[in-house]
């Protein structure tokens, strides 16, 4: 699951970062200015957020890949990263109903959706990891100062 998140948000990052290069040299060519702002630097503005974006996402994208290729899930930062990632894709996604349509806003759905199922995917492989780990503990003879009565409850 992790491996075709991670292809799909590398394709993603593609395209919002053609996107960006795209918009930025219409800016630049039209000539067009927002408040007085010199075009110029509404290129470079979009130069940079393409920058931005694009290794955000693909940062995201080389997460999932590690995920995958180890498999074992994102721990601390890393998971904090996908998480934002995956809170992006909520906001673009409600932003993008009413200013570009439904159609992205179901690929931005379904791409927070495989986001979200990579993350509890491999949190459910972390649980029961735990869960092994004093089983296989509780068959081994006690230590000294240990008791070697089962735990009561949780």
């Amino acid at each position: 699951m992790a491996a075709v998140t991670a292809l799909v948000l590398t394709l993603e990052a593609v395209v919002l970062v053609g996107l960006n290069l795209f918009l930025g040299k219409v800016a630049d060519v039209q000539q067009m200015s927002l408040a007085g702002i010199e075009p110029r630097a509404m290129t470079i503005s979009a130069v940079i957020g393409a920058v931005l974006v694009g290794g955000y996402v693909l940062t995201c994208a080389l997460i999932l890949a590690r995920t995958a290729i180890r498999d074992l899930p994102p721990r601390g930062f890393w998971r904090i990263v996908l998480i934002s990632c995956a809170v992006v894709h909520g906001v673009l996604g409600a932003f993008c109903v009413g200013l570009v349509g439904w159609t992205a806003f179901v690929v931005l759905m379904a791409v927070l959706g495989l986001i979200v199922w990579s993350l509890t995917w491999y949190g459910a492989g972390d649980d029961e990891h735990v869960e092994r780990a004093p089983a296989s503990r509780d068959a081994a003879a006690p230590a000294q100062g240990e008791v070697s009565a089962p735990p009561t409850g949780r």
